[in-house]
């Protein structure tokens, strides 16, 4: 189960020296010849279910198993290993493990069981990453912005019946604050100190105050996004300073939520990372050929959208480029790169516009060849 690796030719191929590779299973470290498959030697894990589980957990954040350390300490010479994971006691290789069976072994499909079971525990009670927390944040701003959007078309829709002018003289935030705090049109106006009638019909006092409720709705809305926004530029700022210096935090944001979070970007191509949100016309380009997109959410960027046209595919690579590179300094917890990063964006940038400063210029169309006749086609007149 756990011995994943790299499709990388055999080392017991013709020409190699056969070496000894260390398999790791669920329930045991192996030591292998890689020529015979002979097992050389072994640690089992011990029949604690709450052991084999933390064991496995280790495992699956990366990180060695004493019994691994144990094993690869006695091989005299090199060693090969069947997990990346395990790279720095040897090269990875191709091996075919499947011989290596718990029944052999005293392990039965009762006790895997539990082992899994105590595993997917200790995996779900884990602590969330914060870059986690982002994405779900991120999404429920989408979200919330859409129910804004909603309720405002609603307000102003319903209200315009009363007041129409208002929507000339407050809006978004505003507009629903007056609305709920005085809901006729005569306590607006004394509000906003000025002198107008309006054209608006009279509301009963039953229609005004589902209007209020409505409008008293919308500006908590409002207050719940504007705290939203906080509460993601705090977690942008902290966990990828050096991606905030490049992006800023919104952008920041929002390109690690359409990634899955931090670690998930940092594993992606630069070329994807340029596509990021362009999904659509990228599937639109494979299905029907036509021009595919050369960003995606990136444009957002103001050296991106501000780029004449034929530049901005060059200035997007490169800042998809350096995005890639900031993203992984904070994954990693590397020191601050940010404003160095970003001084060499500015640098490429300033070389595209020196070297594209035209627009390429666009092939002539060829006219239709002439007949035999001298004509350009059909019949000579």
């Amino acid at each position: 189960m756990w011995t994943t690796c790299p499709p990388t030719r055999s080392r017991s191929s013709p020409g190699c020296d056969p070496l000894t590779i260390l398999i790791t299973k669920w329930f045991g470290v192996f030591l292998c010849d890689e020529k015979s498959g002979r097992i050389i030697d072994k640690r089992l894990m011990p029949h604690d279910a709450a052991i084999v589980s933390e064991k496995l957990a280790s495992v699956q954040r990366g990180a060695l198993l004493d019994e691994e350390r144990e094993l690869a300490a006695t091989v005299d010479g090199k060693i090969a290993v069947s997990d990346r994971r395990q790279s720095e006691l040897g090269k990875p290789e191709l091996f075919d493990s499947s011989f290596i069976t718990p029944q052999k072994y005293g392990f039965d499909d009762q006790f895997m069981h539990e082992v899994m079971m105590g595993l997917g525990k200790l995996r779900t009670s884990e602590p969330v990453p914060r870059d986690r927390n982002l994405v779900q944040a991120i999404r429920n701003l989408d979200d919330q912005i859409a129910t804004i959007n909603l309720y405002n078309e609603r307000l102003h829709e319903w209200y315009g019946m009363h007041f129409p002018e208002l929507a000339d003289l407050a809006r978004d935030k505003r507009y629903a604050d007056l609305v709920s705090r005085f809901g006729d049109r005569s306590g607006i106006i004394e509000e906003l100190g000025i002198e107008m009638e309006s054209i608006g019909s009279e509301f009963n006092d039953e229609d005004m105050r589902a209007v209020q409720d409505l409008a008293d709705t919308l500006y908590r809305l409002y207050d719940d996004k504007e705290r939203t926004e906080e509460y993601i530029q705090g977690i942008v700022e902290e966990t990828c300073p050096n991606m905030c210096a490049l992006l800023g935090g919104p952008l920041s944001a929002r390109m690690i939520s359409l990634s899955g979070g931090l670690e998930r970007l940092t594993t992606l191509p630069s070329s994807t990372v340029q596509l990021l949100g362009a999904e659509k016309a990228m599937f639109r380009h494979l299905k029907s050929g036509k021009r595919p997109p050369k960003h995606g959410i990136i444009y957002q960027h103001p050296e991106v959208h501000r780029a004449p046209y034929w530049q901005r595919g060059n200035i997007a690579r490169a800042l998809a480029g350096k995005v890639l590179i900031a993203a992984k300094i904070d994954q990693y917890h590397g020191e601050f790169r940010g404003d160095v990063l970003n001084q060499e964006f500015m640098a490429r940038v300033e070389d595209v516009k020196r070297r594209y400063p035209e627009p390429p210029k666009k092939p002539q169309k060829k006219g239709k060849p002439r007949n035999r006749r001298g004509g350009k086609g059909g019949r000579p007149h």
